[in-house]
């Protein structure tokens, strides 16, 4: 089992209490702005988790497609979009797997729902560039996405060369390894997580060589999202791309 599917199954009954969840209804008009889908046009969440986002978008009348890899954090989703009674399309796949030929509007990344969350096999590079590849494909021509991605210069100035001796993190590839029983707080959990980071032209690039014009690159840390210029300490970065016009 992936190892980032074994975490968010166990975290999922916990994760909207987490502090970076509290800020949906002040997001959810933000997002309307910036990706401008026509009225109930189709939206495609990438990483949805417990659909805090897709739930209240579906509210607004928007068709809405959630992908996640965690059975448990879809099952919270499903119950969310009940008691809102709404109806949302929900997929369990890994998002390296799913996409939809021109079949939405607008596409959205959130909180590292899929992009960034390695394993220790994967290619630091190859996975988010296939999921990206799959969003590119997934939009009609001129459809809107916004992403999330973890901010390099943050752990670079967090880091230091004692963690890179003890293997947690690779300069290299600008990944960090942490272990699951810390985050879930239970000792019997040997899972390792990998998580990838992104400096800004980096995440530029690499979105703009699947088939997107870039707008900007902006600070996206949750609570804080904006049209602004990134912050060093930024835990994340935030993308506003358009699929080509073909």
């Amino acid at each position: 089992m992936n190892p980032w599917q074994s975490f968010f199954d166990r975290y999922a009954d916990r994760y909207d209490a987490e502090v970076f969840t509290q800020n949906t209804q002040a997001e959810v008009p933000f997002l309307i702005e910036h990706l401008a889908p026509p009225a109930g046009g189709a939206i495609l969440d990438v990483g949805c988790g417990t659909g805090r986002h897709s739930v209240v978008l579906a509210e607004l009348g928007y068709r809405m497609t959630g992908v996640d890899i965690s059975q448990k954090m879809l099952d919270n989703a499903a119950r969310r979009a009940q008691q809102a009674g709404v109806e949302v399309e929900w997929i369990c796949c890994d998002a390296v797997d799913f996409s939809r030929e021109r079949a939405f509007d607008a596409a959205i990344c959130l909180c590292e729902g899929a992009m960034c969350l390695l394993t220790e096999e994967d290619d630091p590079l190859q996975r988010d560039q296939t999921i990206l590849h799959n969003v590119s494909r997934s939009l009609r021509p001129g459809g809107k996405f916004i992403l999330n991605v973890l901010n390099a210069s943050r752990v670079l100035r967090s880091a230091d060369d004692e963690d890179i001796r003890a293997g947690k993190f690779d300069p290299v590839n600008l990944t960090e390894l942490s272990d699951a029983a810390q985050l879930l707080d239970d000792e019997s959990i040997t899972t390792r997580l990998r998580e990838r980071y992104y400096t800004a032209p980096e995440i530029r690039r690499l979105v703009q060589a699947t088939g997107m014009t870039v707008q900007g690159v902006y600070g996206g840390t949750a609570g804080n999202w904006g049209l602004r210029p990134v912050e060093l300490d930024e835990y994340e970065l935030m993308v506003i791309a358009t699929r080509f016009e073909s």
